[in-house]
């Protein structure tokens, strides 16, 4: 047979070659198997590992967490909310958004396989069984962002699609009770200065919310979700998050307060302080000139503030 007549080979999709991994894993696993992986999101857990941690470190102090005191509930914690619901949350979401283009933690996602809504609800019920071995508090939490979870993905609710009703839950999710899913996890009982502490996460979520949405405009106009960022337009967008980091830190303040300051809890705080005013700061005079790719990269930066703030309250309140 001649070269011209022989039919043309169709190049892998984008999805199953985007890196070394995806490579392997699609070659390893059979069928669909690596796509529920990916859209499970692995990239994210590391930050919610940390985030979750927070709570249960300036709970116990981190003196007793590295001597590895309460070990076993640090871990049940961790593999019920990060493994199990937030998994579960962002499998689920994928389920039914049916992304083309780049998302949160998950560039060229696959399409999402058959069973991945069932598969992710069973994800985050198996969490749930878990979270009843740990304090009622836990699991109680667990349950609540449970119930979010599927309001905030599943049709015909879908509350995704209804700005300000995203924003809200975000921030109860994964702003409050993630931190306090940590705490609750450890059976301290809840000191002031905590309470100020998820206060002020769950306003820098508020923050950070806004900013993972503004390169996926296109993506959400085509899906007709009228998401809060979507409704405001980019500028808003970025002066409700500095607002929010602005009423943040003041509230980690006030928490500090509380717990009584050191020069190295108000160094460490004024760093993070520091780094979101440059963030935002330059984004905010930025926002006009910038691409959906430079947006995209203004949300990670975004999320390295985060992370340096993490480490900011352990120094603050938990050494």
């Amino acid at each position: 047979m001649s070269s011209a007549s022989r039919p043309s080979e169709q190049p892998a999709p984008r999805w199953r070659t985007h890196g070394i991994a995806r490579r392997v894993g699609y070659a390893l696993l059979p069928g669909d198997a690596f796509s529920y992986i990916l859209h499970l999101r692995p990239r994210e857990w590391p930050i919610m590992i940390a985030h979750t941690s927070i709570g249960f470190i300036v709970a116990v102090g981190l003196r007793a967490f590295l001597h590895g005191d309460h070990r076993g509930a640090y871990l049940t914690a961790l593999l019920s909310w990060v493994g199990c619901l937030n998994a579960g949350t962002l499998a689920l979401n994928s389920a039914f958004d049916h992304d083309d283009g780049d998302i949160g933690y998950l560039d060229a996602p696959p399409p999402p396989p058959r069973h991945l809504a069932a598969v992710s609800i069973a994800l985050m019920a198996v969490g749930q069984l878990i979270a009843l071995a740990l304090p009622a508090g836990f699991a109680v939490a667990y349950g609540i962002c449970f119930a979010m979870s599927v309001a905030y993905s599943v049709p015909p609710v879908r509350l995704k699609a209804v700005a300000g009703a995203d924003w809200t839950i975000n921030i109860i999710g994964v702003g409050v009770l993630t931190p306090f899913a940590g705490w609750a996890a450890s059976g301290a009982l809840l000191r002031p200065e905590g309470t100020w502490l998820m206060i002020g996460f769950g306003f820098l979520f508020g923050s950070l919310y806004p900013l993972t949405q503004i390169y996926q405009f296109d993506e959400d106009r085509a899906r007709g979700d009228r998401t809060l960022a979507r409704m405001l337009g980019v500028g808003a967008s970025l002066s409700i998050a500095a607002g929010a980091a602005v009423a943040a830190f003041l509230a980690f303040w006030h928490g500090l307060f509380l717990a009584g300051p050191t020069q190295l809890s108000r160094i460490a705080l004024s760093v993070a302080a520091a780094m979101w005013v440059v963030v935002l700061g330059g984004w905010l005079v930025s926002y006009r000139r910038m691409t959906s790719d430079q947006h995209k990269r203004g949300m990670y930066r975004a999320l390295a503030a985060w992370a340096v703030t993490d480490i900011a309250v352990v120094l603050a309140f938990a050494v």
